[in-house]
């Protein structure tokens, strides 16, 4: 996913020890999900679509029966111009 690589590059450029343990802490977040889809809160405006918050970010995911696709991952403290 994208995001998580662009998340990874941009902590990595002041602290490679930093980026991996993000990583790998959003990574076993997103684990979660197949396990425990309904963990996150839902998104109002968004059928379907619910939010976890792992530490400082947030993975935005869309559930469809059985199925989790996730659809964003940022930092809390990024602007957003999407809903």
């Amino acid at each position: 996913m994208r995001d998580l690589v662009r998340l990874r590059e941009f902590i990595a450029e002041k602290n490679p020890q930093a980026a991996e343990r993000v990583s790998l802490r959003l990574r076993q977040a997103i684990g979660k999900l197949t396990l425990h889809p309904d963990i996150g809160r839902p998104v109002p405006a968004l059928e379907n679509v619910r939010e976890l918050v792992a530490g400082n970010y947030v993975v935005r995911y869309l559930r469809e029966q059985d199925t989790v696709f996730v659809l964003r991952v940022w930092h809390g403290k990024e602007f957003r111009d999407f809903e």
